[in-house]
């Protein structure tokens, strides 16, 4: 599922029906914000062909990985981590 169209917040504001309409009839829709990616306006029926195709258990999703049999080092290597300052 690709973006098709970028749109500038106060310009997604200012024209939601037609962000609306073109996530409906053309796909999702990125709005920006800042230059940056903020959010994404999809349509229903494309919200829910995403969320079927993300159900499923971890075990699920690694079953399915194209990684499945791929040797793993999976020992506990003593790292502790380090600390943090908050």
């Amino acid at each position: 599922m690709h973006v098709k169209a970028d749109w500038q917040l106060q310009d997604a504001k200012a024209n939601l029906s037609q962000v609306v309409n073109r996530a409906l009839d053309d796909g999702p829709q990125r709005i920006t914000r800042h230059g940056r990616g903020a959010a994404v306006v999809l349509s229903e029926r494309d919200y829910q062909r995403l969320i079927a195709r993300t159900r499923g258990s971890l075990v699920e999703f690694l079953a399915r990985s194209p990684f499945r049999g791929v040797p793993m080092d999976v020992r506990d290597h003593g790292d502790t981590g380090r600390e943090v300052e908050l």
